[in-house]
C-alpha cells in the first residue's frame, strides 16, 4: 500500500535474520533503504558484503530502491557514514531500525572484559551511534522514526549478562531519546523480537533438533510462529505516519501476537512515619513488599524464567480475548482474564 512512500530507512544488520526481513517490508511499503551489514560471525568475527548485497538485490528485483552498506555501527565514524550515505544517495533519512548485534555467550563469573566490552559495542553503543547521527538530522527535518531492538533476555537471561545489560540500556536509551526528540516530531520505540535465526542456531538446543530432524530451528521456522519475518509487519507500522502518536514505548512481536510491555512502575509501598530501622524492616517486609515474591525456576526445556516476563499469553482461556476484527483478537491486562467481574 506504499505507506513509505518517498521515505528513506537505515536498517543495521539487515543481512540477515529479523533486520532482513525489516528491510526487505520497509521496501515493499515504497522506502528506499540502506541496507546496513558488516557480515560477521555470531562473535562479531571477519566480514563479508555478500548478505548485505543480497537484500540489496532482493530489494532491487521487487521494483524498489536499496543500497548496500558494510559499516560497523560499534564506531562512531563509520555509524556517521551510514547516515550520510543515506542523505547522498536518497536525500534524507527518515527512518533508522538498529537491528545489529552478536553474542558471547558466558555466565558472569566465566566472561572476559572483551566479551563484555563486545557486545556492549555493538548494541547499545551502536544504538547510541546511529541515533546520535540520525536526531542531528532529524531535528532539522522535524521529522523521524527510530526503532531499536531489545530483548526478553533484559529481564535476566543468566548466560547473557552482557546481551542482557545491552538490551536493558536500549529501553532506557529509548525512553530518554523520546523525551528528547518529542518536540521535532521524531517518535523513538523499542522492539522485543523473537524468531529462529542464526543466534537460534547456535544454542545447544538447536543441536538437539539437528539430530531429531535434520534442518536447524531457522530452516524449520520458515513459514510459522518462529518465523522471523513475523517482526516487520510491525516495524513497518511504527514507521509510518500513523504511529505518529506513538513514542517511549516498547513492544514484543512473539510468533502471531504483539504486545505492549509495561513500564517501571511502583507497584507496592511501605511508609514509616518516623523512618526506618532494621529491625523495624525486618518485621513488615515479609507480610508487605516482600510477601509473594518468588525466584527464578528451570522451565521444563532447560532454561530458566527471565524476570519480569510474567504474561499469561500461552494460558489465557479464550473467554479472556476480545475479538476487535476477523481473526485478530484483543487482551489487557485491566480486564479480568477468566470472566469475572471486578
Amino acid at each position: 500500500m506504499n505507506r513509505l512512500q518517498n521515505k528513506v530507512a537505515l536498517v543495521t544488520g539487515a543481512g540477515r535474520g529479523i533486520g532482513r526481513g525489516i528491510a526487505l517490508a520497509l521496501a515493499s511499503e515504497g522506502a528506499a533503504v540502506v541496507v546496513n551489514d558488516l557480515g560477521v560471525s555470531l562473535a562479531g568475527e571477519g566480514q563479508d558484503a555478500q548478505p548485505a548485497q543480497q537484500v540489496v538485490n532482493e530489494i532491487s528485483a521487487a521494483g524498489g530502491k536499496g543500497v548496500a552498506n558494510l559499516g560497523n555501527v560499534a564506531n562512531y565514524e563509520e555509524a556517521g557514514a551510514m547516515l550520510q550515505q543515506s542523505v547522498d544517495t536518497f536525500g534524507k533519512i527518515d527512518i533508522v531500525v538498529h537491528v545489529a548485534g552478536i553474542l558471547r555467550d558466558r555466565m558472569i563469573f566465566n566472561m572476559t572484559e572483551a566479551e563484555w566490552d563486545a557486545v556492549i559495542a555493538v548494541h547499545l553503543k551502536g544504538a547510541f551511534n546511529v541515533y546520535s547521527h540520525a536526531t542531528k538530522l532529524m531535528r532539522e527535518q522535524k521529522f523521524g522514526r527510530l526503532i531499536a531492538m531489545s530483548s526478553t533476555s533484559a529481564f535476566g537471561a543468566p548466560g547473557q549478562p552482557n546481551y542482557a545489560a545491552a538490551k536493558a540500556g536500549i529501553l532506557g536509551l529509548t525512553w530518554s531519546t523520546a523525551n528528547a526528540m518529542r518536540a521535532s516530531n521524531v517518535t523513538v520505540n523499542a522492539i522485543l523480537p523473537s524468531g529462529s535465526t542464526r543466534m537460534v542456531d547456535s544454542t545447544p538446543r538447536a543441536q538437539k533438533v539437528l539430530q531429531e530432524t535434520g534442518k536447524l530451528p531457522s530452516a524449520l521456522a520458515i513459514g510459522t510462529e518462529r518465523d522471523p519475518d513475523n517482526v516487520a509487519p510491525l516495524i513497518v507500522y511504527l514507521a509510518s505516519d500513523a504511529a505518529e502518536n506513538i513514542s517511549g514505548q516498547c513492544f514484543g512481536s512473539f510468533g502471531y501476537g504483539i504486545y505492549l510491555m509495561s513500564q517501571s512502575k511502583i507497584i507496592k509501598t511501605i511508609r514509616a512515619d518516623n523512618g526506618w530501622t532494621v529491625d523495624k524492616l525486618a518485621q513488615v517486609m515479609p507480610q508487605t513488599l516482600g510477601a509473594n515474591l518468588k525466584l527464578p525456576k528451570e522451565k521444563p526445556d532447560g532454561t530458566m524464567d527471565t524476570v519480569g516476563l510474567q504474561t499469561h499469553r500461552e494460558d489465557l482461556p479464550e473467554s479472556a480475548w476480545v475479538e476487535v476484527a476477523p481473526n485478530v483478537k484483543f487482551w489487557r491486562i485491566d480486564i479480568p482474564p477468566y470472566g469475572e467481574t471486578r
